[in-house]
Order: structure tokens, then C-alpha cells, then sequence
């Protein structure tokens, strides 16, 4: 779990971590029972880092793998930790390429 700075973020911010547009954090809202961000007096949503987490396992079965949203709920409601884990090390192994592909920039410049 990637380590998280804040104790609350909001959609905007949330949708900037994943790469997501806000609108489809609030379509999943309504689709995904697990989503329940807090929200203030004026109707602000704040994501907790564990929610942050949720959404980062629905991004990868819905659009990594291609699972459809009701069969996306069903997998994190039957096996929760196995799809965590596999979300994040699919996030760390596309950190590692990034940064081989950094490297391998630079190596490439000097040429």
C-alpha cells in the first residue's frame, strides 16, 4: 500500500492519484456498495486512504482486466485480499518499468 501523506482526500485529488476522471469515481460510487466516502455540510466528498485502496482494486479489475462492474464487485466481495495484492503489485511493477524506461532514456541521451 502506497504510503499516503494526507488523513482525507478530495474527489479531485483522488481522481488525479489514479488517473481517473471524477465523474467515474461517482458513477462507481453508486455502483460499488464498498465506496462510502465521508462527506461535509456542503456535500464535499473525502476519500480515506482505505478508500483510495478500494478504488485503486476496482481501476485494476474494471479497467485492467476488463471485468464488467457487477462481476468486478463480486470478485472483491468473495476474495478481497488476493485482488489487493495483485492491484498493487501490478502498481509496482509499472513503477519499476517507468523508472527502467527513465534509465533507459538517459542512457540513450549520452549516446
Amino acid at each position: 500500500m502506497e504510503e499516503f501523506s494526507k488523513k482525507y482526500y478530495k474527489i479531485g485529488e483522488v481522481a488525479e492519484l489514479l488517473n481517473v476522471p471524477a465523474s467515474t469515481l461517482r458513477f462507481w460510487e453508486k455502483q460499488f456498495t464498498i465506496i462510502r466516502p465521508k462527506r461535509n455540510a456542503g456535500n464535499t466528498r473525502f476519500y480515506t486512504p482505505e478508500d483510495v485502496e478500494v478504488i485503486r482494486m476496482i481501476y485494476y479489475l474494471v479497467k485492467e482486466k476488463g471485468l464488467k462492474l457487477d462481476a468486478a464487485q463480486q470478485q472483491i466481495k468473495i476474495n478481497r485480499k488476493n485482488v489487493s495484492q495483485r492491484s498493487e503489485v501490478i502498481n509496482r511493477l509499472k513503477d519499476v518499468r517507468a523508472q527502467l524506461q527513465s534509465m533507459l532514456d538517459v542512457i540513450n541521451a549520452i549516446r
